[in-house]
């Protein structure tokens, strides 16, 4: 099959470029090496088409002979502040509606759009005395203070936190977050209206080789090793108890791989938790790296950013069922494997 991949050059499109090629697919790779994740010296790789996918004569040109697209093109990770918010939704969708658009003209109806465990907001909770509960957004007066876990709206007593699924209710509290909403919306509506057929991909916390370094716009795993690697102790928001579900990328690239033979012969989209379904803490995985790289344990700090959450870990079973895809990379052969592996940029 031929695959359009945007976003190719990226820490998981260049992962999902070797998975692919190694499944048998010719390629196109694309990727506008926008500084938010790339060096501004960066060189394009041999085969690496230097375009964005806002710009509609370069998608049109890339879309030649093309039978599906995997859609990674994107700015990630919670940015530096709310100046921001005008470039996350102008590559985020503006860039997924000129490549949607391009997509119907050319009839390409087979698509795979990444997509974020961070369009739940919070996980899934529940209370020993009202069942499922929606904790309401955490306060700053609240964090300021140590409160950090989420209090059942009702009855405002503790809250246990259970196994997100795809079915639960969208509540996105980033900007990023908002975009990738957005994102699944757009490419439901052209799946719908052109009869094609999409598979989104709720990546949960991503980490692996090649993750870029020293950014905003890195996640906490890549945060952590560059402290590491500067030799300072990896520094915990809150009280290191977030719960997180890590995959790490290779899994995330053979989810890619399994998706696109999937996404075929019916229209509308179909998303799926891309994850472990097993739950670690942020502070785990500091102690983990920290350990197997020699260093001092990691700094808890309290601090907190307002648009973070609290706790998710997401339940992997639809994927399992319908594409056949269920993490192989354990908890700890990852982070031994992540402590000493090669950043980017």
């Amino acid at each position: 099959m031929r695959v359009l991949l945007t976003g190719a050059a990226g820490f998981i499109g260049s992962h999902v470029m070797e998975a692919l090629v190694e499944a048998g697919h010719d390629v196109v790779a694309l990727d506008c090496l926008h500084p938010a994740a790339h060096r501004a010296d960066e060189v394009a790789g041999p085969g690496l088409v230097v375009a964005d996918v806002r710009d509609r004569d370069a998608v049109e040109s890339a879309l030649r002979g093309v039978d599906a697209v995997v859609h990674h093109a994107a700015m990630v990770g919670m940015g530096v502040d709310l100046d921001d918010m005008s470039e996350y939704v102008s590559c985020n969708d503006l860039g997924t509606a000129v490549l949607l658009t391009a997509m119907a003209r050319a009839r390409v109806r087979r698509l795979v759009l990444a997509s974020s465990m961070v369009v739940y907001g919070e996980g899934a909770y529940t209370s020993p005395h009202h069942g499922a509960a929606r904790p309401a957004p955490r306060l700053s007066r609240d964090l300021e203070s140590g409160r950090f876990e989420p209090r059942c709206p009702i009855c405002h007593g503790t809250l246990t936190p259970a196994l997100v699924t795809e079915d639960a209710p969208l509540e996105p509290r980033s900007v990023y977050a908002a975009t990738k909403v957005a994102q699944e919306q757009l490419a439901s509506a052209w799946a719908r209206q052109s009869g094609a057929a999409a598979i989104a991909l709720r990546y949960h916390n991503v980490y692996g080789p090649a993750m870029p370094r020293d950014t905003p716009y890195a996640g906490v795993a890549a945060i952590f090793r560059s402290s590491l690697e500067r030799g300072e102790p990896p520094r915990v928001f809150e009280d290191g108890g977030q719960r997180r579900d890590f995959i790490h990328v290779a899994d995330v690239a053979r989810a890619n791989v399994a998706a696109l033979a999937a996404a075929q012969g019916w229209p509308g989209i179909r998303a799926y938790n891309i994850a472990s379904g097993e739950a670690h803490t942020v502070g785990e995985m500091a102690a983990a790296l920290a350990a197997w790289c020699g260093a001092p344990p990691p700094e808890v700090t309290g601090q907190f950013r307002i648009g973070d959450v609290r706790h998710i870990t997401a339940s992997p079973a639809r994927a399992r069922r319908d594409l056949g895809f269920a993490a192989a990379v354990s908890f700890d052969g990852g982070m031994a494997e992540f402590a000493t592996a090669p950043l980017g940029r």
